[in-house]
C-alpha cells in the first residue's frame, strides 16, 4: 500500500469550496467550538460530547503536542497564533494547492479578502460568487435611493444583477457561482423560470416588507419567487455565455445549521432543474449529507452534475466520513467527485478536514484493494481525481499536479509523519497490541527482528519522523550461525527503519509485525538492503509504465520432533494416508483445528487465503495468498509464514520450508504467480518480451530462487517441480515458467529458502530489461515434459540450456551475467555471492542428517 499512502499524503488538494478566515479583531466574537458542528447558540453546549469534537481534540492535541483536553488545545492554539508570519495558519493549510472561496458569508468586513489567502496556498486563490449576496447588495443599494420609484428599482435590480453575473462570467478571478437557495426556499426549485410579472411582484413585496419593518439595511433575500429567479437567471447566463469554458453553479445541499429545512435539502429536488440546463455544470456541495447516495446517483447519470464530499470533514464521525466515501463511490465515477473543506473563520477547520479526509480515503481504498476491487494504481487515480483532477478540470484552473514534498514537522498526515499516523490508526483497530516486531530478511533468508514495546514506539514517533533502531552493518554479511563472512567486519551500524505501510497483527497474541528497510546514519538508502532493492526495482519498472501483481503459494510441511531426547524431525503421526488434495488429509482431528486456527489467525491479520489444501508430501499443505503489488506481496508472504509457524509451534509441530524433507516424496516449493497489471500488460508483445528477459537470465536468477545447496535436491525432472531446463510451457508444470493465461505466468523454480525480496527483484528486473530490449520469446511453447523429449525436439523448441546443477554453478552464472549484475548492482551481487559461498562452506562441513535437521530448525 506504500504508493497509495504516499499519494494520499502528497497529492495537492484543490479545495473547491471554502470561506475566508476571520481577521484577528473579529475572532473573539465567534466560538472556536464551532469548528466541528453546525450547532449555534445553546445547542452548541452539548458539542464537547460529540464524536466529531472528541476526535478533533485528540488530533489537534497530537499536532500541538499538548494534553488531549479542549482547554489545553485552546490555550496552545493561542500560543501558536501569536507566532509571526501567520505560522499557525500556514501550518493548517499545508497540502492545499489553492482555495476557491465563497466570500458571501455574513460579516464580510470581519474576514480577510479572498486574495489574502494566497499567502497560505501554493497557487493563487479564486472566487466563488454567491448569487444571493449579489442580489441582496443590489437591493440594498436600491433602497439607498429614496427618490426612485419601485418600478425603477425593479428595472435597476434586473439590469444590475444581469450585469454582475455577466461580468463574473468574464472575470478570470471568478471560477464558479453558488446558490444558497437551500436555506431560502429549499431545493425544490420550479422547473420553469418565474414569469416577469411574478418576479416583479415578489420584488415589490420585498421592498414593502422591508419598509414596513423599518430596517435601514437589507440583509437577506428569503422565501420568495425571487430566489428561484436568481438561480434560473444565473443558469441562463452561464448557458448562453460565449466563453469556451462554462463556469459551474454550486448548490448548498444537505448538511446545514438549523436555518435550513432539512426535508427540502436533498439534491433529488434539483432533478428537473438539472435536466433543464444540461450545458451548465452543477456542483452538489457538502456530500448532500445525509443524502449522499442521491448526490452520487445524480452525478453518475447526468453529465453536467458533480458531487462534492466536503463539510462532513470534520463535522461527522470517522465512521460517518468513511460511509460517505463508500456511498459516493457506490455509483459515482471518481472523475465526477471533488472535495472541499468548507473551511471558514478558523484555520483549524482546514487542518482537521485535510487530516480526516486522508484517513478516510486510506481506510476505504485500502479495504477495496485488499478485497481486490481495486489495484493500487486505480486507487491512486481515485485519490488524485477527488483531491485534484476533478476540480482542476471543472474549474479550468490549468494547474499542474505536482505532489507536495515533506510538510511541517508537526504534520501528522504528511509523508514525514505518516508513520505515527499509520501506527495510531492500527492501534485504534487493535488496541491490545503491546509489542512491535521490527523485522528484516538477511542474505541467507533468515528472518531477524527487534521487539519494541508499543509504548516506546509511540514515544519515539512523537519526537522523530520515523521509527528506527541501530543494527550492525555486519547483519547483511551474517551466516545462519551468526558467523560474519570475511568481507565484512563488526564496526559501524545501519538504522533499521520501520515501514509502517507493512504493519500487520501477529504472529502471536499482543504482537504486531512491521518490515524494515536499512538506512544510513544520514537517512540515505542502503544499497545492500534487500527490501530497498525490490522497491527500487519496482520503481524503475514503474518509470517504464510497468506494474505487476504477485501471488505466492506457501508450501509447508508439518513435522514432529523425533523425541525430547534425540534431535531431529520426522513425519507427524497425523500424516498417515496423506496425499495430494485428499479428503483423508483433512479428516485428522489433530490437524484440522490447527489448520482452521491458521486460517483464522491469517484473517485477523488481514491476510485472506484464496484456498488451502493438502499437497503430496507427508504432512505437506499449500496455502494460496491473494495477488498483490510486489512489495506488499513479499511482506505478506513473510508475515503469513510467521503466523503459520507460530500456530504450528503451539500444536507442538514444526512448520518447515525445507525443499526436500523426505527424499522419496515431493519437494516443497514457494511458487509465485506474476502478471503485468499495467494497461499494456496483456499485449502479447509486452508480456512475451518480459518472460523472454527472465528466461534469458534464468540461469543467474536461479542463484536467488534456489539459494541453498539443499534447494537442488528438489530440482528433478518429471516431478511437477519445474524441471531442469530453461524453457516455458502453457499449463506445463514440468517447465520453469508455466504460462497460465495472457501475462499471468507461474514461476516454478522457487523455494522457501530464498530471500524473496532479492528473488523477485532479479525476476522483475530481468523481465523489465527484456521489454526495454524488445527481446523475442525464442523458446517455443513446450507442451510436453522436456526431459522426455529427444535432443532434436528440444532443439526445435529452443531448449538448449539446462539449469545450474548446484548452488556453486548458479553463483558462477550470476557472477558472469553482466546485465543482471547491472540491474541489481555489482555491490549487491558481490555481497550475495560472498554470503552464499560462506553458507555453502558451512553446510557442506556437516553430515547429511545434521545438515537436514539444522536447516529444518531454521526454515
Amino acid at each position: 500500500m506504500e504508493d497509495l499512502v504516499k499519494a494520499i499524503q502528497t497529492t495537492p488538494i484543490i479545495d473547491n469550496h471554502a470561506h475566508p478566515l476571520l481577521i484577528p479583531s473579529a475572532q473573539a466574537k465567534y466560538p472556536l467550538l464551532s469548528i466541528t458542528t453546525e450547532a449555534h447558540g445553546d445547542a452548541m453546549k452539548a458539542t464537547p460530547s460529540s464524536l466529531s469534537h472528541i476526535r478533533a481534540v485528540n488530533q489537534l492535541s497530537r499536532v500541538l503536542n499538548c494534553p488531549p483536553t479542549w482547554h489545553d488545545v485552546v490555550q496552545t492554539i493561542e500560543v501558536e497564533k501569536a507566532k509571526p508570519n501567520d505560522a499557525w495558519s500556514r501550518r493548517c493549510f499545508e497540502g492545499i494547492e489553492t482555495l476557491l472561496i465563497d466570500d458571501g458569508l455574513d460579516g464580510k468586513d470581519e474576514a480577510f479578502d479572498y486574495a489574502w489567502h494566497d499567502r497560505l496556498t501554493r497557487a493563487k486563490c479564486k472566487r466563488i460568487v454567491r448569487i444571493e449576496k449579489v442580489a441582496e447588495e443590489i437591493i440594498n443599494e436600491c433602497l439607498k435611493q429614496p427618490g426612485a420609484s419601485s418600478e425603477d428599482m425593479f428595472l435597476t435590480f434586473l439590469s444590475d444583477f444581469d450585469n454582475a453575473i455577466k461580468d463574473a462570467v468574464l472575470d478570470s478571478e471568478v471560477v464558479a457561482f453558488k446558490s444558497v437557495i437551500c436555506y431560502r426556499t429549499g431545493l425544490n426549485v420550479p422547473s420553469q423560470p418565474p414569469l416577469p410579472s411574478e418576479v416583479k411582484q415578489s420584488f415589490l413585496q420585498i421592498l414593502s416588507n422591508h419598509r414596513a419593518e423599518g430596517g435601514s439595511h437589507f440583509k437577506r433575500l428569503d422565501g420568495t419567487l425571487l430566489n428561484a429567479f436568481l438561480v434560473h437567471a444565473t443558469a441562463l447566463i452561464i448557458r448562453s455565455s460565449k466563453t469556451p469554458h462554462k463556469k459551474a453553479l454550486q448548490f448548498h445541499t444537505g448538511l446545514g445549521d438549523n436555518d435550513i429545512t432539512l426535508t427540502r435539502s436533498s439534491p433529488s429536488h434539483l432533478q428537473e432543474f438539472i435536466r433543464r440546463y444540461p450545458e451548465v455544470p452543477i456542483v452538489l456541495l457538502h456530500a448532500s449529507y445525509p443524502w449522499t447516495k442521491e448526490a452520487g446517483y445524480l452525478a453518475s447519470v447526468y453529465e453536467n452534475v458533480y458531487a462534492d464530499i466536503g463539510e462532513v470533514f470534520p463535522f461527522v464521525s470517522r465512521q460517518g466520513q468513511e460511509a460517505v466515501v463508500r456511498e459516493i463511490l457506490e455509483l459515482c465515477p471518481s472523475e465526477k467527485i471533488l472535495w472541499s473543506t468548507d473551511g471558514h473563520w478558523f484555520p483549524e477547520t482546514y487542518l482537521l478536514a485535510v487530516i480526516q479526509v486522508r484517513e478516510a480515503l486510506e481506510a476505504v481504498l485500502s479495504e477495496y484493494i485488499r478485497k481486490k476491487d481495486l489495484t493500487v494504481p486505480q486507487a491512486v487515480k481515485i485519490v488524485q481525481d477527488i483531491l485534484f483532477n476533478t476540480s482542476n478540470n471543472l474549474y479550468d484552473l490549468k494547474l499542474p499536479l505536482k505532489p507536495f514534498a515533506i510538510a511541517s514537522a508537526l504534520d501528522l498526515s504528511s509523508p514525514q509523519h505518516s508513520d505515527l499516523n499509520l501506527l495510531r490508526s492500527f492501534l485504534d483497530e487493535h488496541p491490545s497490541t503491546k509489542f512491535l516486531r521490527l523485522q528484516f530478511l538477511d542474505y541467507t533468508a533468515t528472518p531477524r527482528m527487534r521487539v519494541i514495546p508499543i509504548r516506546h514506539a509511540l514515544s519515539l514517533l512523537q519526537t522523530q519522523s520515523s521509527l528506527t533502531t541501530g543494527i550492525l552493518t555486519a547483519s547483511l554479511g551474517l551466516l545462519q550461525n551468526d558467523t560474519i563472512i570475511p568481507e565484512v567486519n563488526g564496526t559501524d551500524e545501519y538504522r533499521l527503519q520501520a515501514i509502517f505501510s507493512s504493519i500487520r497483527r501477529g504472529p502471536a497474541k499482543n504482537y504486531a509485525s512491521v518490515q524494515g528497510e536499512f538506512r544510513g546514519q544520514d537517512n540515505s538508502e542502503v544499497t545492500l538492503c534487500p527490501r530497498s532493492i525490490l522497491r527500487r526495482t519496482v520503481q524503475n519498472s514503474k518509470a517504464q509504465g510497468l506494474e505487476f501483481l504477485l501471488g505466492f503459494e506457501i508450501e509447508v510441511v508439518f513435522m514432529s520432533p523425533v523425541s525430547d531426547f534425540k534431535p531431529g524431525y520426522t513425519a507427524n503421526s497425523s500424516s498417515k494416508g496423506h496425499a495430494w488434495n485428499s479428503a483423508r488429509s483433512l479428516q485428522e482431528k489433530a490437524l484440522l483445528p490447527m489448520l482452521e486456527e491458521i486460517y483464522d489467525s491469517l484473517s485477523s491479520s488481514g491476510i485472506y487465503l484464496e484456498a488451502w489444501h493438502p499437497e503430496s508430501c507427508a504432512g505437506q499443505y499449500e496455502f494460496v495468498l491473494p495477488a498483490l503489488p510486489p512489495l506488499e506481496a513479499v511482506d505478506t508472504l513473510l508475515h503469513a509464514r510467521d503466523i503459520i509457524a507460530t500456530v504450528a509451534a503451539g500444536h507442538s509441530l514444526r512448520a518447515t520450508l525445507f525443499p526436500k524433507p523426505f527424499p522419496e516424496e515431493a519437494g516443497t516449493a514457494s511458487h509465485a504467480h506474476i502478471s503485468i497489471s499495467s494497461p499494456n500488460g496483456e499485449e502479447k508483445e509486452v508480456y512475451e518480451s518480459f518472460y523472454a528477459g527472465i528466461l534469458d537470465h534464468l540461469r543467474a536468477i536461479i542463484a536467488f530462487t534456489y539459494s541453498n545447496p539443499e534447494s537442488y535436491a528438489r530440482m528433478l525432472d518429471s516431478h511437477w517441480a519445474g524441471g531442469r531446463w530453461v524453457t516455458w510451457g502453457s499449463q506445463n508444470r514440468e517447465t520453469a515458467l508455466r504460462k497460465i493465461a495472457g501475462s499471468h505466468w507461474e514461476i516454478k523454480v522457487l523455494d522457501g529458502l530464498a530471500n524473496m525480496y532479492l528473488a523477485m527483484a532479479s525476476i522483475i528486473g530481468a523481465g523489465t530489461h527484456g521489454i526495454l530490449a524488445h527481446q523475442k520469446l525464442k523458446w517455443g511453447d513446450c507442451m510436453e515434459d522436456p526431459a522426455k523429449l529427444s535432443w532434436e525436439e528440444r532443439h526445435r523448441l529452443g531448449i538448449r540450456e539446462g539449469l545450474p546443477k548446484d548452488l556453486g554453478e548458479a553463483l558462477t552464472a550470476l557472477a558472469e551475467d553482466e546485465i543482471l549484475c547491472g540491474i541489481l548492482g555489482t555491490e549487491v551481487v558481490e555481497r550475495y555471492i560472498s554470503v552464499k559461498r560462506g553458507e555453502e562452506e558451512l553446510l557442506t562441513s556437516m553430515s547429511e542428517d545434521v545438515r537436514r535437521n539444522w536447516i529444518i530448525e531454521r526454515y
